[in-house]
């Protein structure tokens, strides 16, 4: 059965170690999207955080969407309209807020427009995720965001601090939220239905595709809930390890244009 949906990973997946979308890549993606092929960006990041590499890619198209906030959105890239949505509640925020005052661990709130910081000490991992969105930094009390519409929160620290933050959470909040480490110093908290998975899962479904013909490509534990999801998992051969446990297909390595091999092989 011909594939007929690709979720593709950007941080060593789609990208080599450059940052940079290869030549083949590029090829690869163009010839799959005129055989009527799905291709889907899923990525931790908002629309303005991946609006370059979808212009990169001629994937701005109507009929065009991409997985932002790690599952917690599903948008049409040509005009930002969430095709699924799944954020977080003002209970939850109040919830999260106050285990992070219990931690003393900083924290911040996306929106799809903007970073809110809770803290009149602005971490620098907040300035950090402002830069690499592109989204404007805003100061804003816990009383002041029940009237916003929460993406994701994130608990942000030094590394070792952050692993002694995850050691003392609640176990309410594993079973409550999705809970992703995506880098060493983030802890993302989003809706318990919010994963790159059930976007991918959802998004299917919507578009009438079976479960046979999708695909998703990535490369590390982030990844996983969207590998599980599909019916042909492909993994990076720079990828871990133990993902490479439920891949259907290994791939080259980023570095090597895996994506357009495993498009090239498996897909067209």
């Amino acid at each position: 059965m011909s594939i007929k949906l690709v979720a593709i990973d950007i941080d060593g997946t789609l990208v080599n170690n450059n940052r940079e979308i290869t030549p083949e890549v590029f090829e690869a993606v163009q010839k799959a999207k005129a055989a009527g092929v799905k291709i889907v960006i899923a990525t931790g990041r908002p629309l303005l955080g991946v609006k370059n590499i979808l212009e990169d890619l001629k994937l701005l198209d109507a009929g065009d969407y991409v997985i932002t906030y790690n599952g917690a959105l599903v948008q049409a890239t040509a005009t930002g309209e969430a095709f699924i949505d799944e954020p977080l509640t003002y209970d939850d925020y109040l919830d999260i807020e106050m285990e992070s005052r219990r931690l003393g661990t900083p924290l911040h709130s996306i929106t799809m427009s903007t970073v809110y910081t809770h803290n009149r000490d602005v971490s620098k991992y907040t300035i950090n995720e402002a830069y690499i969105t592109g989204l404007p930094l805003k100061y804003r009390t816990a009383e002041e965001m029940g009237k916003h519409e929460i993406v994701k929160m994130m608990y942000i620290d030094d590394p070792e601090k952050l692993d002694v933050t995850i050691e003392k959470l609640p176990q309410r909040f594993w079973e409550r939220y999705n809970i992703v480490k995506s880098t060493p110093f983030y802890l993302e908290i989003l809706n318990k239905n919010a994963s790159k998975g059930l976007a991918v899962q959802h998004l299917a479904e919507k578009l009438g595709i079976s479960h046979e013909e999708t695909m998703a490509i990535g490369d590390e534990e982030n990844d996983r809930s969207m590998l599980e999801a599909v019916g042909n998992p492909v993994v990076m051969a720079n990828g871990n390890p133990e993902l490479k446990k439920i891949a259907k297909y290994i791939t080259k390595s980023n570095e090597e244009s895996g994506v357009a091999h495993a498009i090239n092989e498996w897909v067209l």
